[in-house]
């Protein structure tokens, strides 16, 4: 995994001005969908630096390599300014939270089910990294009860630059339709302590190694 340049600045490529004057949904559950959270003269350098990635299932970044400046977009989006912004969208206390990463490049036929994050999640943000989207399957929905994909409040497609983001929650249940192919995304979670992180990322890396020994989750 390549690391943050700590001594060369570079523009930030996030929009945290448009992120903070897009409404937050209370509807079913607090959400915020931001197009363009990205910044678009980023995007080409971000999506070329994005990690290769084969299989199915989350991959911790730790356990990845990609080009620097997708490191500097991983390092800024766990930086204290991200988490404040995020802190004051959804009107949490996130200081002093650990924050994990994991990434997405391929969605296989049993992804998206409707589901919701676990308690151990404070807030999910999800970002794509997918130039063009046509197909209707893999769109994220954020749904209105837990047994009907087509009850949504709202639908996101996976659009490179765009975030959702939502309160992790007992009522946040989300899903897509089926989609087989690649599908990139980045997925960061703030988290209750530094032992649901341990476990977690125990856990993700375990998962991945088995992918790529065994070649499970194509």
């Amino acid at each position: 995994m390549a690391s943050p340049a700590a001594d060369t600045p570079h523009p930030s490529p996030l929009d945290l001005e448009r992120f903070a004057a897009t409404p937050l949904q209370r509807q079913p559950f607090d959400f915020v969908i931001v197009p363009g959270f990205l910044q678009a003269t980023a995007l080409p350098a971000i999506e070329q630096d994005f990690p290769e990635i084969t299989k199915g299932g989350s991959f911790p970044a730790q356990s990845l390599s990609f080009g620097q400046r997708f490191a500097n977009l991983l390092a800024e989006l766990q930086s204290p300014g991200v988490t404040d912004a995020f802190a004051e969208k959804f009107a949490l206390d996130l200081s002093g939270r650990p924050t994990m990463v994991t990434l997405r490049g391929q969605s296989r036929a049993k992804d998206g089910q409707i589901h919701t994050d676990s308690r151990s999640k404070l807030v999910t943000a999800l970002i794509y990294l997918n130039s063009q989207w046509e197909s209707d399957g893999g769109r994220l929905r954020m749904l209105n009860s837990p047994d009907d994909l087509e009850d949504y409040a709202a639908e996101v497609p996976p659009q490179a630059g765009t975030l959702v983001a939502f309160r992790c929650s007992e009522q946040a249940y989300h899903g897509h339709k089926p989609f087989v192919g690649q599908r990139r995304s980045i997925q960061l979670n703030w988290l209750t302590d530094e032992t649901v992180l341990k476990r977690e990322l125990k856990r993700h890396s375990f998962s991945a190694w088995t992918k790529r020994i065994l070649g499970f989750g194509a």
